[in-house]
């Protein structure tokens, strides 16, 4: 949902986003060494290798796990730290929001959307990976559990959803500077 006011969006900080990956890295450490390494090789992966039982996909059995301890391990933030990380997530998925990383992951409107989840979700290593080199992203590998992790959280313990005053969109397709005309 894009939000319209007249006051300028506001913009996540460099301490949430440090929060942001903080937990995500936190997350997946206390489930072991065994997706720690799947990660690592998927940012260190030749994507020109069309590797279809590596860790692209074994990755995926994880994540259940992984949205488990992130929210074990939000469960006593504030409802503002709550807003502040779906600020940061929402921007994270708008600026994936670009066509060269649909060519890849393709995907409808949600699925898109799902597939840029995936990507938050494995870390900001790959995260950056992707952003630099789109061929880094995985076809079909999702993750709409992230896309609104934080808000759904704020909601489920304060009765509302999060207002992140960005004035941008999380939904597909709702970059403009990442589509060509």
């Amino acid at each position: 949902m894009t939000v319209t006011t007249d006051a300028p969006p506001t913009m996540p900080t460099s301490a949430d986003e440090a929060r942001l990956w903080a937990l995500i890295e936190s997350a997946w450490a206390e489930l072991g060494p065994e997706p720690l390494a799947l990660r690592r090789a998927l940012v260190e992966r030749d994507p020109a290798d069309d590797d279809d039982d590596g860790p692209s996909y074994a990755i995926g059995d994880w994540l259940d796990r992984f949205l488990d301890r992130l929210g074990h391990l939000s469960a006593e933030l504030t409802g503002q730290e709550l807003t502040d990380l779906d600020r940061v997530v929402e921007r994270k998925l708008h600026d994936i929001d670009r066509e060269d990383v649909h060519e890849v992951t393709d995907g409808s409107d949600d699925g898109f959307l799902y597939c840029r989840g995936f990507i938050v979700a494995l870390g900001r290593g790959f995260y950056e990976a992707v952003r630099a080199d789109p061929a880094m992203a995985l076809p079909d590998a999702e993750c709409e559990s992230l896309c609104y992790f934080f808000a759904h959280l704020h909601n489920d313990r304060f009765g509302s959803w999060p207002e992140t005053g960005s004035g941008i969109s999380r939904e597909s397709f709702g970059n403009p500077a990442g589509w060509s005309a």
